[in-house]
């Protein structure tokens, strides 16, 4: 029986993977849709779509998947949803700030299940701008690190492309600009033969708010319930946690 129970533990821990990967796939077709109907369907002359893509592909995302999301988005193939950027703001356990950026082709069933989220999970809605002022939009390259690879490397890399600091994350650095130069600092790397392993404009937060151990599994808790719902796109907060109490939160 103990093998069976292992193997079953093992299925079950498989499906949520699988359960999360195939969320993540969803939310990066949607992003190469959304680009491709903004910017049209030639990545050269779309630099939001470029990016897209390279971020499904470094995500393992199937290239005949990408394909069809960039005709659905540009027209080239019927099926594509009329997919909407809304951003609800809201506060979670222990005040900490939260901005949930939503792409949904159903506002009423976003905002709703993004309540429920949220007041299930210990936090509460808030009015428009009462939390947003808490962060601010950047630009956000992370680079993983290589051999032979220094701060300087990277830094030389990209200081006249608009990079405004660079941190350092252990496996990766992560280079931070105003949003409008995350092109710039990309191609910047890239003309370096730097690898770059995703380039978006983010939201940063200017103050942060310092989590111990129960806090942070609340805050935690509610964020993964945000993530599960289909219509959110991407979660962001203006939590703190020490490396000791993101080890013990496993």
């Amino acid at each position: 029986m103990s093998g069976h129970s292992k193997w079953a533990t093992t299925k079950h821990k498989k499906a949520v993977i699988d359960a999360r990967r195939g969320k993540l796939f969803a939310r990066l077709i949607k992003n190469i849709e959304v680009a491709a109907r903004q910017g049209g369907a030639d990545p050269a002359g779309n630099p939001t779509l470029y990016d897209a893509i390279q971020k499904a592909r470094k995500n393992s995302v199937p290239l005949d998947n990408i394909e069809r999301a960039v005709k659905r988005g540009s027209g080239a193939e019927a099926g594509g949803a009329d997919w909407q950027t809304i951003m609800y703001e809201g506060y979670g356990p222990n005040g900490v700030a939260v901005l949930i950026e939503c792409l949904t082709d159903n506002r009423n069933r976003a905002a709703s299940e993004v309540r429920v989220a949220m007041t299930r999970n210990g936090g509460s809605m808030a009015d428009p701008g009462s939390v947003s002022y808490l962060f601010a939009r950047r630009g956000v390259v992370i680079v993983p690190k290589a051999t032979g690879m220094s701060e300087d490397t990277v830094l030389g890399a990209v200081l006249d492309a608009g990079a405004e600091e660079i941190n350092d994350l252990g496996e990766a650095f992560e280079v931070v600009s105003e949003a409008g130069d995350v092109v710039a600092v990309r191609t910047a790397l890239q003309a370096a033969g730097l690898d770059y392993e995703s380039a978006e404009a983010t939201f940063l937060p200017s103050v942060t708010v310092a989590l111990d151990e129960d806090a942070a599994r609340k805050v935690f808790r509610l964020i993964e319930a945000l993530e599960d719902n289909d219509d959110v796109q991407n979660v962001y907060a203006n939590f703190d946690v020490t490396d000791e109490v993101m080890e013990a939160v496993g």
